[in-house]
C-alpha cells in the first residue's frame, strides 16, 4: 500500500477547509488516526464562525485550568463533567473574535444561566485562550470584561 506524506494530505484536507466543506473535513477526521491528527488542527485554527455553537463552548470549558474553573466557582455554574478533550483544541485556534461572546450567551441560554454570569464565563474563556493560544495571530473583542 503506497501513502502520501503528512504534508499532502495536509494540502488536501486544508483545500477543503477553504472551501467551506467543514462536515465533509470532520468526516474524513474519522477515517483513522493519521488524518485525525492531520485534520483537527485545521478544524481548529479558525473557529470563529463556530463561536455561536454551544457544544465548541463546551469544549472550551473543558480546557479550563483549575485557575481559571475558579472564576466560575463563585457563581455555582457547573462546567462540563465528561474526560479530558484528546487535544488541546484550543492550542490550534489562530483567531479569536467578538463571535465568541454570542457562543458564550447561547451557552447560558442553553444552560438556564442568567445574564448575569455573561462576565465570569467571558473572563474564563478569554484566560484560557491567552494561555493556550500558541498559535493565537488575531484576538479582536469590542468589548471590555471587568469581573469583580
Amino acid at each position: 500500500m503506497i501513502t502520501l506524506p503528512n504534508e499532502c494530505y495536509y494540502e488536501i484536507f486544508n483545500n477543503l477547509r477553504h472551501n467551506d466543506n467543514y462536515k465533509d473535513l470532520y468526516s474524513c477526521a474519522l477515517v483513522n488516526r493519521q488524518w485525525c491528527r492531520i485534520i483537527i488542527p485545521i478544524l481548529w485554527s479558525e473557529p470563529s464562525s463556530h463561536f455561536r455553537d454551544t457544544s465548541l463552548i463546551r469544549i472550551c470549558l473543558l480546557t479550563l485550568n483549575v485557575e481559571e474553573q475558579s472564576f466560575l466557582i463563585p457563581f455555582n455554574i457547573s462546567l462540563p463533567s465528561h474526560s479530558e478533550p484528546l487535544f488541546e483544541y484550543t492550542s490550534y485556534i489562530t483567531s479569536v473574535n467578538e463571535l465568541l461572546f454570542d457562543g458564550i450567551k447561547n451557552w447560558l441560554h442553553y444552560n438556564i444561566y442568567s445574564r448575569e454570569l455573561e462576565n465570569p464565563v467571558k473572563h474564563a474563556l478569554i484566560t484560557m485562550l491567552l494561555r493556550t493560544g500558541k498559535n493565537l495571530k488575531y484576538f479582536h473583542l469590542d468589548e471590555i470584561i471587568l469581573v469583580q
